[in-house]
């Protein structure tokens, strides 16, 4: 094909398609209605805080291999950090107890055998539930897969709502047994965690768009595309802020738009298209706390941590941050910002005193510093089976639209690895030179 390829949305999907087309030799335009690309994956200044932000906390595993090959074409895999190890401290609020998970890199899993590497209080007998979610069918939840017990309580339930952030009583099995098809069950090697050193857009959505530049594709930020218009059987223009854009015979189109939106840019060429319609939020808290680099124990090493028993879920420590991630969180929608910070900094203080020395506590006060919150009220789809049924393939009707977005038939829940596939699997959709073989 000798067409332009205009890419829809400047989010992980969008980049990932864009890379892989000009990778292969494509003219690419990327079109973003915001002033940024990056989506739900990108940093920015805040004032408040005197600070650069993430809007949101991801934590990367060795075994995202689409993440790493995005990576590598952009040269930023130096830019994650993480503890070379598959190394997972947890803190238990309700028992006030601490503990680290220390996966056995290979993939005989001897840390199920090892008191002092595996969740405490779990029993052997638990581990049948693991086996019933990695064969699970699509209309099974985490909640049926999974036995009562410590390590379904202090460790599959997190995981289960990181992952899908929905509820295991809604979440649907198959999507996290592929999640752990793909991780825990290749061994700790696999699951090894990553991060961004500095930031998201850094890391992720900085070096992607000057790649594209290097390869010759145009950026157009602030850009929203508000329709699409047939001629005959295929996409033959675009309806921009500038005005009609008529698209030549060979040019094609990826709309990687987020689920809530891409309906009502292709109502005109797609009315019979059914995605997604029903999303869970996220809750991010970032507090102005200085503790990188004067920490002790596992917390030092991962500069992360899981927790059980109360509001907060994963602690990161960055550069002059804590930040305090709450997935699945539309349970909180009503819940009134101050009062949540106020909680959430008490049960952060509880998770991350114990690795402060003496002479630093005081960076780590009782009373509240100044704090951001962020909420995505739309993060991710809800990753129930109902709406697993309703994920639709990349390919469409007409040959030259293709969609791309966590939200599309991947086979993974909304995460960073799946929007990434995403991306490949509609640039592989326009070209068979285009993408991963």
């Amino acid at each position: 094909m000798s067409g332009v390829v205009h890419v829809v949305g400047g989010g992980l999907a969008g980049l990932a398609a864009a890379l892989a087309l000009t990778g292969a030799g494509r003219a690419v335009v990327l079109y973003e209605a915001g002033p940024a690309c990056g989506g739900r994956a990108r940093s920015y200044d805040d004032r408040q805080l005197g600070c650069r932000l993430d809007n949101g906390n991801h934590l990367l595993l060795s075994a995202n291999r689409t993440v790493f090959d995005y990576l590598d074409q952009t040269g930023a895999r130096d830019t994650l950090v993480g503890p070379g190890a598959p190394v997972f401290p947890f803190h238990d609020l309700s028992a006030g107890l601490g503990w680290t998970l220390r996966l056995s890199r290979g993939r005989l899993p001897w840390w199920v055998l090892d008191r002092k590497r595996r969740v405490p209080g779990m029993r052997l007998s638990e581990l049948g539930g693991l086996v019933r979610l990695m064969r699970a069918g699509p209309e099974t939840t985490v909640a049926q897969c999974l036995r009562p017990g410590a390590l379904a309580d202090r460790l599959m339930i997190p995981l289960a709502v990181s992952a899908l952030n929905t509820r295991p009583e809604s979440g649907s099995a198959a999507l996290m047994g592929r999640v752990m098809r793909e991780s825990m069950a290749k061994g700790g090697a696999a699951c090894i965690p990553w991060f961004p050193r500095d930031g998201l857009s850094e890391s992720l959505v900085d070096p992607a768009l000057s790649t594209l530049r290097a390869r010759g594709a145009e950026i157009r930020t602030g850009c929203r595309v508000a329709g699409l218009e047939m001629q005959g059987s295929r996409v033959g223009a675009m309806l921009l802020p500038d005005g009609r854009r008529a698209l030549p015979p060979g040019d094609q189109v990826v709309l990687a738009l987020p689920a809530h939106s891409v309906r009502d840019v292709a109502a005109a060429v797609l009315p019979e298209l059914r995605v997604p319609d029903a999303f869970e939020s996220i809750l991010n808290l970032h507090f102005r706390a200085d503790l990188l680099g004067r920490l002790t124990g596992d917390l030092a090493l991962a500069r992360f941590a899981g927790v059980v028993g109360g509001l907060t879920e994963w602690v990161f420590v960055k550069e002059g941050i804590l930040s305090v991630t709450v997935s699945a969180a539309n349970h909180l929608a009503e819940r009134p910002q101050e009062q949540l910070a106020a909680a959430i900094w008490a049960e952060l203080r509880a998770v991350v005193l114990p690795y402060v020395p003496p002479g630093e506590q005081a960076r780590l006060p009782e009373a509240m510093p100044a704090y951001r919150c962020v909420r995505e009220k739309r993060a991710t789809f809800a990753a129930t089976p109902a709406q697993e049924r309703l994920r639709p393939e990349c390919r469409t009707r007409i040959a030259n639209l293709v969609l791309a977005g966590d939200w599309t038939a991947t086979g993974l829940p909304a995460t960073i690895e799946g929007a990434m596939r995403s991306g490949l699997a509609a640039a592989r959709a326009l070209g068979p030179s285009a993408g991963r073989p």
